[in-house]
């Protein structure tokens, strides 16, 4: 099932970067940046995540929680954070990654020939209710916040 604009984002509960767990059901009332991402400290994840940092105080400033999410476990997270100074959270999805699939950000990738599987890098914004408001699957990681802002008018 490819989920749609409208419907149920589907609930989870992942650790953060200390292990923490962070339930996506308790934020309602808030509305939710999740993005999905290949691996920590690489160069197309750095860009995405310094560009959510550079905009920071935009979504800060709109209310907006930005999550990203990514297979790498909360130590990496941890370091990832420190080294870029990113203001906001990231979560492990460890394989086989269960809510990267449940939101078809998780399958089947090819790279230089060869076939594996991967987490896709998608986002999705979550309104306040829960229900998903906007869903973007072409992403340009040095630009994705400022796409995400101007979309919803905020940038």
């Amino acid at each position: 099932m490819v989920l749609q604009i409208g419907d149920p984002a589907p609930d989870f509960t992942l650790p953060d970067q200390n292990g923490e767990a962070v339930t996506l059901s308790s934020l309602q009332g808030q509305r939710v940046v999740l993005y999905f991402y290949p691996k920590d400290d690489t160069p197309g994840c750095t860009k995405e995540a310094c560009n959510f940092r550079d905009r920071w105080n935009a979504f800060s400033a709109a209310g907006l929680q930005v999550f990203g999410i990514s297979k790498d476990e909360a130590g990496s997270h941890g370091k990832f954070i420190a080294k870029y100074t990113l203001p906001f959270t990231l979560l492990s999805d460890a394989e086989p990654c269960p809510v990267a699939s449940a939101y078809d950000s998780y399958g089947l990738k090819k790279f230089m020939g060869r076939e594996y599987m991967g987490m896709m890098r998608n986002t999705f914004v979550i309104d306040a209710e829960g229900m998903i408001e906007k869903i973007y699957t072409k992403v340009k990681a040095e630009t994705m916040a400022d796409q995400i802002l101007a979309d919803l008018g905020l940038g």
